[in-house]
């Protein structure tokens, strides 16, 4: 299944995305705020009704039933998880990658922050900081926690995810790298982490490390690569984090971007102001944020 956060107001409601349409998903349940949104309030009952009744079973319920139910557009949909308690970020996970960077192999997981308020919808805006020159994208699987979890083995890991979707870990190259290094400022300004459409739950994912991953900014290919060539599993980043601190329903974990970024080339072609960046990942859909300016501001 493909759960969903569907905007009403300042609320949002469950949804489910079918052959490409977004269904609002009542279900008895009233709209929610932000912060109660899927894994905080309502949609957390309707995804624990969903695993007890059984996800296939449940699917096909709902696409047999959705001629009874409201259909919506795909900019209408907030991000799949709003306020997670969590958002880690896994840094030079694929070799190539680390090799455009000028970057040793990693041998144990490089594990980064990121702030909650970074996260947006599928069709938010990314707002490029005032005083941000070197603005990066980086497509990415992210991996959404179902079940929590402290020491968990990696045999049986997977376990513990409810779903996976896109995501596109933003950075500020010059707040990140070279402002003493500061990986959590250069990575969580607002609209820094774009997530969606939806959440896929991890039954529709035959093999997380068989999917084909893409990066276009308006329309040019930047990024291509398949999760097959992670330095380290979703298994194993999984047990790996869980040994430092318990994960918990909702938690984030950005699982690395291949090569391809901007800062990997020569010169680098930064995010601007009015360019299109969509990530695409094979069976999770598409995300497309617009870069936008931000009016003043001091960096």
């Amino acid at each position: 299944m493909q759960f969903a956060n569907l905007r009403r107001g300042d609320a949002l409601v469950p949804a489910t995305i079918i052959d490409g349409k977004v269904y609002e998903l009542r279900l008895g349940l009233d709209s929610v705020s932000a912060d109660e949104a899927l894994f905080g309030g309502g949609p957390a009952i309707l995804f624990d009704l969903a695993i007890a009744s059984g996800l296939p079973e449940m699917a096909e319920q709902l696409r047999d039933a959705r001629g009874a139910l409201r259909e919506h557009g795909l900019d209408e949909l907030g991000p799949p998880v709003v306020r997670p308690s969590k958002i880690i970020g896994v840094g030079r996970n694929y070799a190539a990658h680390a090799r455009e960077l000028g970057n040793e192999i990693p041998t144990q997981p490089i594990l980064f922050a990121k702030f909650a308020s970074a996260i947006v919808g599928p069709r938010d805006d990314i707002v490029r900081p005032a005083g941000v020159t070197d603005l990066d994208y980086e497509g990415e699987l992210c991996v959404i926690l179902g079940r929590a979890g402290r020491h968990i083995p990696r045999d049986g890991a997977l376990d513990y995810v409810a779903g996976y979707c896109c995501a596109n870990d933003v950075s500020a190259r010059t707040a990140q790298l070279h402002s003493g290094d500061q990986w959590l400022r250069g990575k969580s300004f607002d609209t820094f982490c774009p997530l969606g459409p939806a959440l896929v739950t991890r039954d529709e994912v035959a093999d997380p490390q068989a999917l084909r991953i893409r990066t276009w900014v308006d329309g040019e290919l930047r990024q291509e690569d398949s999760t097959a060539n992670m330095i380290f599993d979703v298994a194993t980043l999984i047990s790996y984090a869980s040994n430092a601190f318990t994960l918990e329903p909702g938690d984030v974990i950005l699982t690395g971007t291949p090569p391809g970024v901007a800062m990997g080339r020569t010169p680098p072609p930064w995010l601007e102001p009015g360019q299109l960046c969509e990530i695409e990942i094979d069976g999770l859909g598409r995300i497309a944020n617009r870069v936008v300016a931000e009016p003043g501001g001091v960096v």
